[in-house]
């Protein structure tokens, strides 16, 4: 006998629904522009690397594949419930901070850059637990602030000689902050022991966004400003305290510090308008430390030039607009609460890279997303842009007039 099909549950109706195209097509052109940038930019230094095997085409070729896996892992993702993330909301926060301990005795990158940020994979390559932690508080975060304001409210009995100070603590908004604060301190305390500034920067703005969002009193944002500008000059020591020396006048220290940007400055300068030609930098010829990677909006704006850069910028003005405006029409609180924190968390680190880049910002190490190579990094991004598109399966439809 055939068998009959059951019918869909609301849930499976809403989650088939079409994804928002517009910014579907923003994120594959940008993921697309910078795989193409990656194979320009990196060239050289493949091909002078005895690493690569002296093959040009070494992380072009890594880094697309990268590309086409992390976008099937968006499609997949896209179909997705995102409903389903209230519950691994606790996993993924867990296993992020399991994984920021690990890296502390079993990472590496001291004895490079003067950070314990990178775990190895065995025939997949390195990630920083960093990574993961920004979308972990982002979905934990989410999913508790979510039920904000229809959870039942636990209250003290009033014969209790904590009652009056719970109360006062209550009314100010203290009380419900301090998981949220807990949290933070734990992965920032993580984070210094790294250290690693930058990501501390990202996952705090990303956790900000979603407590903004939710409605909590704008004077504790005010606050937590005050402590991590306290937390950052805590962790300004070293090699960071050098940098903000660098920054201030990185052609006193032309071989000590302040090279890479000077050689960043150099290619944005020589770009001009219209750029050299996509190909033909001149920065990218071992003078540009590894101009694949955190600087390679310095290699694009050599060679496209000021138009070409601008186009890149407006492209992802135009995906962060899109987020924001895929978050106010989201179905629920939950939905609108993770698309307003990993498209504020896209664009902070967009800001931030072209801002060191340019030399706006001392040097923190972020990369550009869908362009910076990192194979797993832009996994993680892709599948960040997937959970937005599975939100955008169940924006309501517009009313017939």
């Amino acid at each position: 006998m055939p068998k009959l099909k059951r019918d869909l549950t609301m849930e499976e109706q809403l989650a088939r629904g079409p994804v928002d195209m517009p910014f579907l097509m923003l994120v594959v052109l940008l993921t697309g522009i910078g795989v193409i940038m990656v194979f320009s930019a990196s060239y050289a230094t493949a091909f002078y690397s005895k690493s690569s095997g002296y093959n040009p085409t070494y992380y072009f070729v890594r880094q697309a594949l990268f590309a086409v896996a992390g976008l099937a892992v968006m499609y997949i993702t896209s179909k997705i419930n995102y409903q389903s993330l209230r519950w691994m909301s606790v996993f993924v926060l867990g296993i992020s901070i399991i994984l920021l301990v690990l890296v502390l005795p079993f990472g590496y990158g001291r004895t490079t850059v003067g950070a314990q940020r990178w775990i190895a994979i065995p025939l997949v390559g390195s990630f920083q637990p960093s990574e993961i932690a920004k979308l972990g508080v982002i979905l934990y975060f989410s999913a508790r602030l979510s039920k904000r304001n229809t959870e039942k409210q636990r209250r003290l009995n009033p014969r209790s000689y904590l009652s009056g100070v719970a109360g006062l603590l209550d009314r100010i908004g203290l009380l419900e902050l301090v998981p949220y604060v807990v949290i933070l301190g734990i992965i920032a305390f993580l984070m210094m022991k790294e250290p690693h500034m930058s990501g501390t920067i990202l996952i705090m703005a990303g956790a900000a966004a979603v407590l903004f969002a939710a409605g909590i009193k704008l004077y504790w944002f005010i606050g937590g400003a005050a402590g991590l500008c306290g937390l950052l000059v805590l962790m300004m020591s070293g090699y960071q305290s050098k940098r903000i020396l660098v920054w201030k006048d990185p052609w006193a220290y032309p071989k000590d510090g302040g090279y890479q940007i000077i050689q960043s400055l150099y290619a944005i300068g020589s770009g001009g308008l219209l750029g050299l030609g996509l190909g033909k930098s001149r920065q990218k010829f071992l003078y540009l430390p590894e101009p694949e990677n955190d600087f390679i909006f310095a290699i694009v704006c050599e060679e496209l030039g000021l138009v070409g850069a601008a186009v890149v910028l407006i492209l992802f003005a135009l995906l962060i607009i899109r987020g924001y405006w895929i978050a106010i029409h989201a179905r629920d609180r939950f939905g609108a609460l993770l698309v307003v924190g990993i498209t504020t968390l896209l664009a902070v680190q967009v800001f931030l890279n072209i801002a060191v880049v340019t030399n706006l910002l001392p040097t923190t190490g972020i990369s550009l997303p869908f362009f910076s190579y990192g194979g797993t990094a832009l996994m993680i991004q892709l599948l960040e842009m997937g959970i937005v598109l599975s939100v955008s399966r169940q924006i309501p439809a517009p009313k017939q007039g």
